[in-house]
């Protein structure tokens, strides 16, 4: 069974991956995602912070999101660069933002432009494989040439071999306004892919509702008569290691990404023994702490970021705890690790 990290747009960052990474010990590892157009267009490399990792992390799969095919090419060159192991291309994502702009799940309604997109993916990397210089981009700018080789020496990630290419991969729904995945998922199944990921929601229906299983579990048949090379995940509504294990067993998917359950709780990942071993060996706001941390280290003021995105992680740390309200109100404020040190041992939930 493959158990995945979901990729979740301003989530799943460095430090966030890098905690779960640690604590959850999952197969895989998917980023929030960036829009290859702003990595073609943007006047700053701030956008790469998307992709940032380490050894620690891999298998490492960069999640980019868009629909002009030329750019989703040349930010497969730039990935290739950096060294990742996967680029998934997302068409899934059903926020107005992304999808009322042709992206994301909007692509579920344009089969051509997917097969457009996910050529441009695959004939990116084969041409970086051939030699292909990320500085030969005609529309990778001078500033993002940098920004990668200062990514590169700030995470100690060597250079890439051009023998050993990034897989391709699709997170998808089952549908736009309603499941179609008999008419959907053969435009992605003829495209050779490495890797397709299912989300058992429709884009209408956002993240409301329940993850259609039954769905994701026809969609996993079909494609192991088209084509089982290709290694099919689920995604949606999964709680636990246990309940991943029951549906990979129920529906015939290889593995399933965990997404929200996440949240506050890298430890969701691993099976019933070792969870409680971690519960014995570790206290959850040392984690908290930990996490706070490393955040300061990878995104420090002094280099113009704020402590803001790390706050409702620190919400999530405390949910069913007693008096979660009172801490939570407190975490929420904060502005640094220090002043989250002290707030957790003010209510005496560290040493």
């Amino acid at each position: 069974m493959i158990l995945a990290l979901s990729p979740m747009d301003g989530v799943s960052d460095f430090p966030f991956r890098a905690i779960n990474k640690k604590y959850g010990k999952m197969d895989i590892i998917f980023t929030e995602f960036a829009n290859v157009e702003g990595i073609c267009r943007s006047s700053s490399a701030r956008i790469l912070d998307h992709f940032d990792f380490n050894e620690a992390q891999r298998p490492f799969v960069a999640q980019i999101y868009g629909k002009t095919p030329n750019f989703f090419k040349q930010a497969a060159v730039l990935l290739c660069e950096l060294g990742v192991n996967g680029v998934d291309i997302n068409m899934g994502c059903p926020a107005p933002t992304v999808a009322n702009h042709g992206s994301g799940a909007a692509i579920i309604k344009n089969p051509e432009l997917a097969r457009e997109i996910i050529k441009a993916v695959q004939d990116g990397i084969r041409e970086w494989s051939e030699g292909l210089k990320l500085e030969d981009c005609p529309d990778i700018s001078d500033l993002m040439v940098a920004g990668v080789a200062e990514k590169k020496k700030k995470f100690s990630l060597v250079d890439a071999d051009r023998r050993k290419l990034p897989t391709v991969s699709v997170k998808t729904r089952i549908g736009y306004h309603n499941e179609e995945i008999e008419t959907w998922l053969p435009h992605l199944i003829e495209m050779r892919l490495a890797a397709i990921s299912l989300h058992g929601r429709t884009l209408k229906q956002g993240y409301s509702g329940k993850a259609d299983w039954s769905v994701i579990g026809r969609a996993a048949a079909m494609l192991k008569k088209e084509d089982p090379s290709v290694v099919f995940l689920g995604n949606g509504d999964v709680l636990d290691y246990e309940e991943a294990e029951q549906k990979v067993e129920e529906y015939g998917v290889d593995g399933v990404l965990i997404g929200r359950s996440s949240f506050g709780k890298p430890f969701v990942f691993l099976p019933k023994q070792e969870r409680e071993r971690f519960f014995k060996e570790q206290n959850i706001f040392k984690v908290a702490l930990e996490h706070a941390k490393l955040y300061e280290q990878t995104y420090p003021e002094t280099e113009g970021y704020r402590f803001l995105p790390m706050r409702k992680h620190l919400a999530w740390y405390t949910k069913g705890i007693e008096q979660a309200a009172v801490i939570r109100s407190e975490l929420v404020r904060s502005n640094s690790s220090l002043e989250v040190e002290q707030i957790l041992k003010s209510h005496s939930l560290i040493d």
